[in-house]
């Protein structure tokens, strides 16, 4: 499995690395990590969110015997709750200093490799949260971290600010927003993107057409996307690729971005991913004609 480094850290993920959010039984999720790690994947995404902290358990179950091969991530700052009806925003130092102890413990480590904040406002006491962060990371309890957001403005306060070595972006072919701002600023201050959402809710894979809803996606109608899915579905087999691997692809030829992580709940789910790694990366030529045929939108909000 090829690996790159994120951001200036000794962190080396696999460039495709599973999201664990859909994982929901010990026994599931055992069977997939043990799999996916046999496979050469070593980055592991989850958050105190999901499920009630329980996905956080199960993946701690299941990477039992395993903690030396992978990198571990995991995020804070949303909280459940006590009726588990909803969730709050909570970017205090003193919270994410009680969460982490909560995560280490569902996730039966003694460390994270990357912790990452789940969000965040611009009206958000960064100091603070930054400074929670850094202590952690004197503590011991975290090794790097990083933020998962789509809102520039808090993702340029972090870059100013912080030691950040990573931001989780939604990116795929449907969605480049992050291309013209974002992506160039990372890349020059040598933060590295982690990929959510390559695979578009299952648009960007051969099986798009029971994906395809009245509502479209993101800018995309259902009539642009009933147009230019199967232009993109034989882009894909025009070059040997089937469109989830295509889609991939796509993500891992935008610089800074150093691992994809498209979620899976079925083998045939996470084989799929797996199988992009048998191709090769998109040309420079191959990624224009691409980028020629989808549309350019930008982030419109919280610039």
């Amino acid at each position: 499995m090829i690996k790159r480094q994120i951001g200036n850290s000794d962190l080396h993920a696999s460039i495709v690395g599973l999201g664990c959010m859909s994982l929901m039984s010990n026994r599931e999720c055992e069977y997939l990590v043990n799999y996916a790690v046999d496979m050469g994947i070593n980055y592991f995404d989850t958050a105190d969110l999901y499920d009630y902290g329980d996905n956080e358990r199960v993946l701690g179950n299941s990477l039992r015997g395993k903690r030396n091969e992978i990198i571990l991530a995991t995020k804070v700052g949303n909280k459940w709750n006590k009726e588990k009806e909803g969730w709050s925003w909570d970017p205090r130092k003193s919270y994410i200093k009680q969460a982490v102890k909560e995560s280490l413990q569902r996730l039966q480590t003694d460390y994270i490799d990357l912790y990452q904040l789940h969000g965040g406002t611009i009206d958000d006491p960064i100091d603070e949260t930054i400074e929670a962060f850094e202590e952690l990371v004197q503590e011991g309890w975290i090794r790097y971290y990083g933020i998962s957001s789509i809102r520039p403005n808090v993702i340029k306060e972090y870059v100013k600010k912080s030691q950040i070595i990573s931001v989780m972006l939604q990116h795929s072919m449907l969605d480049r927003r992050p291309e013209d701002d974002i992506m160039p600023l990372l890349a020059d201050k040598e933060i590295s993107v982690i990929t959510r959402g390559p695979i578009a809710k299952g648009l960007l894979s051969e099986a798009f057409i029971s994906k395809l809803t009245n509502d479209g996606y993101l800018s995309y109608s259902y009539k642009e996307l009933a147009h230019i899915l199967p232009q993109l579905q034989k882009f894909a087999h025009e070059h040997s690729y089937r469109l989830e691997e295509l889609a991939l692809h796509y993500c891992l030829g935008n610089t800074p971005t150093a691992t994809v992580v498209p979620g899976a709940r079925t083998l045939e789910q996470l084989q799929n991913n797996l199988s992009s790694l048998q191709k090769p990366v998109l040309s420079a030529e191959l990624l224009l004609q691409l980028k020629e045929i989808l549309k350019k939108d930008t982030y419109t909000t919280h610039l």
